[in-house]
């Protein structure tokens, strides 16, 4: 008998309350979705110690590949997390793992974290049957449904060893995240990518006056655009909580000097903060005594920001001096400032000196081979980086941290010498957890800049291989494109920097550049110096630094001993002839696309007008190769092919046909140029003729607008004004008899128009 409520129907009344009380406990999530197999992206994962391979194999559909569980790590038993993206939510009722690998002895358990930080361990997995599906609890392995649906979740996390199912499925209701912020091209100049690693020696000769610049050795960093500078901790603070720059306590160093000496000669200065102070290695039993520990006090705890506060000191006082900020409070701040002897100069305190724009937060915390008392993971190093680069939001007093002494010094975190996006990214999530987020709902950061370390070597880690390449262990260019997509993702398209890379010379080190073909071992480290570059340019790294200026042991069979780009007595090697050559003709141009992949060809421009190409095979075989090369209407082609032992390019110069040139690639970059070719006005028809070209001693610019007024700057490849001049004239004449040989560009501008034209100066 049916039972009527005025003309509703008891039945559907109780269907609505029966609706309303499931949505109210989440068993239908939203109306109009269907339950599903949730979808898991196994890149998403990153883990908490020093693995170089993820855990894909987990949600690839394969049940039989297992997972690599890499058995030397340095942090067993560790934890791997899933962040869920902005706008994207599951909730997880059933799951399932394949049982292919056998009996675990450290099981795997399967957390999520809610979004108040609450951790609740979800599934497990102790691998006790073989060959079949388990549900989540090992007691009940053909039941798949959880005792109750996991919700509200921010991060799934894996606890596990080495121990892991073949495959993971969840299932339940899921909301896919939102549009992800694309990829920020940028236009780099390719001289960003010019820099190199070194030290004060590097500046000043130790054995004849330290505190005196050497022009010799500044002549030799001057290749270069930027100088890593690798800062122990014990020259600044040798003494705690007295400071000394010029001279330094411990070697007698300038820094002063150096420092300003390199804003003169347009070097950008990353200044690199590493290693322990004695006075707290000696807080460290001797058999853990190393300099490169952990930036603590024996026994301190790496999770909390006020273990890290005495570094967070040293950065304050650094960037004090060394920022633009003159509005320091000069009672924060102390140097060392007693003489040693007699006539000796005296450490002053100063402020705001402007010389100092990047700081780094030491040199790779990710240190496995060293131990644990070396190693920091990476939500660690994100505690550590949190006091030293704003007092970690300023909880840890006056006077701690860059930011509270110059706001707009940039912080760069260490480069990992272990090349994935699994380090930042767990430094991220420690923001999120105890930094916060920003007004502009932005997690709160601790660093401005991402940074990390590659080598390109062999599978079997006997030689370095061609940057271009791919091993078992290396692949540059996806290695590249991952940490600039993670950016993108996660950061807002922060910059990524590379701070070490570069090739051994003595054939017994594991990181040997080899001879090929007819070249040498000097010419080999050579191209692949500059491809590296090239490598990185093409895909968005802002910053590159070489390693390093001179070899570390000279003749050492070591790792990394004989990488320097200049040799005995600072004479260049051709790596640093390639580096001068390519960083003074093209250094001002960006990248702007690939043309081509083998041969490689990619297109640069200057001033959004000006191209060049470079064109090359990306192996180290020898290999040559042909590519017809579109100048468009240039009657010209001028090709440059760097050259060792020279202070410039070879130019070779050919005619093109139809603005087309065949050119010849090999394993050394060749950089081309299309010159000579006619222009018009945009707004007009008549057409600008500039001639001669080439031209020795006079330039003349004809078809110009009477009667409106016309600026005319002449420029060189590297974007500098040679000379500039007006006029109303349809013609107008530059004497260029004392323009160096090279190419040239006339920008013709009037009211709203701009117009570049290329020519050529010859001897």
């Amino acid at each position: 008998m049916m039972y009527h409520i005025g003309n509703w129907n008891t039945k559907i009344i109780l269907n609505i309350w029966a609706t309303v009380f499931l949505l109210s406990v989440g068993i239908f999530e939203s109306i109009g979705q269907n339950r599903q197999k949730i979808p898991i992206d196994g890149n998403r994962w990153y883990q908490l110690t020093n693995v170089e391979k993820g855990l894909q194999q987990l949600f690839d559909g394969d049940l039989f590949t297992a997972v690599d569980a890499q058995f030397d790590k340095i942090i067993p038993l560790h934890e791997s997390y899933y962040p869920l993206l902005k706008g994207e939510s599951m909730v997880i009722d059933s799951i399932r793992f394949y049982d292919w690998n056998g009996i675990s002895t450290k099981p795997f358990t399967l957390y999520i974290i809610d979004s108040n930080w609450n951790r609740k361990a979800i599934a497990s997995f102790d691998g006790s049957k073989y060959d079949r599906w388990v549900g989540p609890y090992p007691e009940r392995p053909d039941i798949i449904k959880l005792d109750i649906a996991a919700r509200n979740i921010m991060y799934l996390m894996i606890v596990a060893e080495n121990d892991f199912p073949s495959e993971i499925e969840c299932y339940g209701y899921y909301t896919p995240p939102s549009a992800t912020t694309p990829v920020l091209k940028r236009k780099i100049p390719l001289s960003n990518l010019f820099g190199v690693n070194g030290y004060e020696w590097n500046f000043s000769d130790p054995l004849t006056d330290p505190f005196i610049i050497d022009s010799k050795r500044l002549n030799a960093v001057k290749s270069f655009s930027g100088f890593r500078h690798y800062l122990d901790w014990q020259k600044l603070e040798y003494k705690q909580g007295s400071y000394t720059y010029s001279p330094t306590r411990s070697g007698s160093w300038n820094y002063d000097a150096i420092y300003e000496t390199c804003l003169k000669e347009g070097i950008t200065v990353l200044a690199c903060l590493k290693t322990l102070p004695d006075w707290m290695l000696d807080s460290y039993p001797d058999s853990l005594k190393d300099l490169e520990n952990n930036p603590v006090f024996y026994g301190k705890n790496l999770n909390d920001p006020a273990s890290y506060i005495e570094q967070a000191r040293v950065a304050f006082q650094f960037a004090a001096r060394y920022g633009k900020n003159k509005m320091v409070d000069q009672r924060l701040l102390n140097v060392y400032d007693t003489a040693r002897w007699t006539g000796d100069e005296i450490n002053q305190v100063k402020v705001g000196l402007g010389l100092i724009e990047f700081i780094e937060c030491e040199n790779e915390r990710d240190k496995w081979w060293k131990g644990r008392k070396a190693y920091q993971t990476g939500r660690e190093y994100a505690a550590n980086l949190s006091a030293f680069y704003d007092g970690h939001k300023n909880t840890l007093g006056s006077g701690v941290g860059v930011k509270n002494a110059d706001s707009s010094m940039k912080v760069v975190m260490a480069g990992v010498a272990l090349a994935t996006t699994d380090y930042f990214r767990g430094m991220i999530d420690w923001c999120k957890e105890f930094r916060g987020f920003k007004p502009d709902g932005s997690v709160n950061i601790c660093w401005d800049i991402i940074n990390y370390h590659l080598y390109t070597n062999s599978s079997n880690l006997n030689r370095a291989i061609a940057p271009e390449l791919k091993s078992s262990n290396t692949n540059a260019d996806s290695i590249a494109k991952a940490f600039i997509q993670s950016s993108a993702v996660y950061l807002n398209n922060m910059p990524v920097w590379v701070t070490e890379t570069g090739f051994d010379i003595n054939q017994k080190s594991p990181n040997k550049a080899i001879p090929i073909g007819n070249k040498s071992v000097l010419q080999t480290q050579a191209d692949w110096i500059l491809r590296t570059a090239l490598l990185y340019s093409r895909n968005g790294i802002m910053k590159q630094f070489f390693y390093q200026l001179e070899d570390d042991t000279p003749d050492s069979e070591q790792l990394y001993a004989t990488s320097g780009l200049f040799g005995d007595k600072l004479n260049p090697r051709p790596a640093a002839d390639f580096v001068k050559q390519t960083n003074k003709l093209f250094g001002a141009y960006y990248f702007n696309k690939s043309l081509n992949a083998d041969p490689l060809v990619d297109e640069y421009v200057l001033n959004d007008t000006s191209k060049m190409y470079v064109v090359y095979i990306p192996d180290e075989k020898g290999r040559t190769g042909l590519y017809t090369l579109d100048l468009g209407n240039a009657d010209s082609a001028y090709l440059y092919s760097p050259v060792a032992g020279m202070e410039n390019m070879q130019l070779n110069k050919l005619k093109t046909n139809n603005g087309k040139v065949i050119v010849t690639a090999t394993e050394t970059p060749l950089f081309v140029k299309g010159v000579g070719y006619m222009s018009q006005v945009p707004s007009t028809s008549t057409a600008i003729r500039v001639f001669p070209n080439p031209v020795k001693n006079t330039l003349t610019i004809q078809g110009l607008n009477n009667g409106i007024n016309q600026q005319i700057t002449i420029f060189n490849t590297s974007g500098k004004t040679i000379t500039q001049g007006t006029t109303i004239s349809n013609t107008y004449q530059v004497n260029t008899g004392s323009f160096a040989a090279g190419i040239y560009y006339v920008e013709i501008r009037n009211n709203d128009q701009k117009l570049t034209i290329p020519f050529i100066k010859s001897n």
